[in-house]
């Protein structure tokens, strides 16, 4: 067959190809196929050049190795010996950068007050098919603000985690251990001195957690799967063992239309002059549905506590109902709603907010509702993120930190008999260009209005946090953070001796409720790469040195320093 006829054919195939196709839809249609002469015409000849033969072999050269660059990141800006922590945590602000994967490293670093500082990431680099590591930690100072040793502090944390990936499903578990020691350093002068020993106070922790989620954006049914146990344990022999049971869900009726069924489950068995069981369980069943620009979650929250503490009931029923309306699309969004439920309160808990808890605590769930609750979530501008939120509620059982009777070095947990009015102010706003620079301000109003308490008992009204930082050339690092506490209450007991003649050592003890101090505490840190593994580092705390009583009695340190060194391999 010469070129010319073989052309000729294709021709004729690529013609009957083309007719098929009219031909059914003139069937299909039932019309008329009128007559037509189609003439082609082919002049052309293809022909294709003569190819070079090329006797050499292909090399491939090897990829150049690059270095892979390091990033910087603020995991443990504020000393963790400050107790800081704020009473009323909403909306909460990201105010450094994630941790990126780059494999493994250790920190190392000596300051003031004789402090020890160490640290070691171990972890797998990316894999698509599991992730796991282990993470150890460890701060300690042998001397306080007070009487040297009497005062020193020493927290010890060793946490494992793992993760496998199958598809949408994530399979994973961890475990965290921690050992923390504190001293009851809240006394007055006096001589002699105390022994170091009879202040101790020791805290062991352990929380392990298994835990299965889908969570796949096309799946009809979206989970996360949760079982757990925490252990914790005191120097009074007191003990607090925790299961827990967690379900996060939704299943997609249609594209803009689910249900979501969000639970909770806690049973705790306390140990210490008495033994107490507390079970706990709540479950948020909702509608969810999506329309142009309103989105609307119907519900209800049910929940049940074992605790009996005051006039709350074991049982409660709280609207679970949230409008959001979207004003400007990815740019202004509105929302408000009705609210409430149980808040669970473990010893766990309450120690990493206070560890100068005395013993023989009777813990409560808080009961927080009905509530309402309003506010705005906006990005005005490219890298600018602000948000706003209300809060009104009526709270039973929440908790009130106060000195003990007994012992003024020592706190207890006070609750008003009655109901306890609630009111947060929340704001924050976020400025991240091109995560090179970062600046930052969280802010809340707190309000409590109680009834038999005197005061609300060191919860602080105003909290706030004004961070930045500031990359320069991938190569130095630079951070800071103004952080300010307004003054709340606590109260000291002291011994009255009667008016007697002759004196008598008969008397009676006095409570007297004392403001505790404002907190205005500037932290600064700074990192400086030498080379893609080694890196110095070095953080200042409180460096505006005022020993101020956050809890009353409880002086912290003053100007605190770390300096440290840290490889990446």
């Amino acid at each position: 067959m010469t070129l010319r006829s073989s052309h000729t054919a294709a021709a004729l195939v690529l013609l009957a190809a083309s007719a098929a196709p009219q031909l059914a839809q003139a069937q299909r249609t039932r019309g008329k196929i009128e007559d037509a002469e189609i003439e082609i015409v082919k002049e052309r000849v293809n022909q294709l050049p003569e190819a070079t033969r090329n006797y050499e072999k292909v090399q491939i050269a090897p990829p150049t190795k690059t270095a892979k660059p390091l990033q910087y990141s603020f995991p443990d800006f504020r000393l963790p010996s400050d107790n800081l922590n704020p009473s009323v945590r909403v909306l909460t602000i990201k105010q450094e950068e994630l941790a990126p994967l780059l494999g493994n490293y250790v920190k190392a670093g000596l300051g003031n007050y004789g402090t020890l500082y160490g640290k070691a990431y171990l972890h797998n680099t990316r894999d698509n098919a599991a992730s796991y590591g282990v993470n150890l930690s460890h701060i300690s100072s042998a001397k306080g603000p007070v009487d040297g040793k009497n005062s020193g502090v020493a927290q010890s944390s060793l946490g494992l985690h793992g993760e496998t990936f199958s598809g949408p499903l994530t399979l994973g578990a961890r475990l965290d251990l921690g050992r923390e020691r504190y001293n009851f350093y809240g006394y007055t002068p006096r001589e002699p001195r105390p022994d170091a020993d009879t202040l101790k106070q020791v805290f062991n922790r352990a929380a392990a957690k298994v835990y299965l989620r889908n969570r796949a954006a096309d799946a009809q049914f979206q989970y996360d799967l949760s079982a757990g146990f925490r252990y914790w344990k005191d120097n009074f022999e007191a003990r607090e063992s925790d299961f827990q049971l967690g379900l996060q869900s939704k299943y997609y009726l249609t594209e803009k239309t689910r249900v979501a069924i969000n639970g909770e489950g806690s049973f705790i068995s306390h140990k210490d002059s008495v033994s107490v069981s507390r079970p706990f369980v709540q479950v948020t069943p909702a509608l969810e549905v999506d329309f142009d620009r309103l989105d609307v979650s119907i519900g209800a929250t049910l929940g049940y506590t074992g605790d009996t503490i005051g006039t709350a009931k074991q049982f409660n029923v709280y609207p679970a109902v949230r409008l959001g309306y979207t004003v400007a699309e990815d740019r202004f969004v509105v929302y408000g709603g009705l609210g409430g439920g149980l808040q669970r309160v473990t010893m766990y808990d309450l120690t990493t907010e206070n560890p100068w808890l005395g013993p023989q605590q009777r813990v409560a769930d808080t009961h927080r509702g009905p509530t309402v609750f309003f506010g705005f979530s906006a990005t005005p501008a490219r890298a600018l993120e602000l948000n706003a939120k209300v809060t009104l509620a009526n709270d039973q059982n929440l908790y009130f930190y106060n000195n003990s009777r007994r012992d003024s070095t020592r706190f207890d947990l006070v609750y008003d008999r009655k109901t306890t009015q609630f009111l947060n102010v929340h704001g924050e706003a976020l400025y991240n260009a091109a995560e090179r620079f970062r600046l930052g301000f969280k802010a809340d109003y707190n309000a409590y209005k109680t009834k038999t308490l005197a005061e609300a008992f060191h919860r602080p009204t105003f909290q706030g946090t004004f961070f930045g930082s500031y990359n320069f050339m991938d190569k130095l690092l630079v951070g800071a953070e103004l952080y300010t506490l307004s003054s709340s209450y606590g109260a000291v007991t002291r011994f009255v001796p009667d008016n007697s003649v002759p004196p008598t050592p008969s008397g009676t003890y006095v409570q007297t409720v004392r403001p505790t101090d404002s907190v205005v505490d500037l932290n600064l840190r700074a990192d400086y790469r030498f080379s893609d593994n080694l890196s110095i580092f070095a953080m200042g705390n409180n460096l505006l040195g005022r020993k101020y009583e956050r809890f009353l009695l409880y002086p912290v340190k003053g100007v605190n320093v770390l300096a440290g060194v840290t490889y990446q391999f």
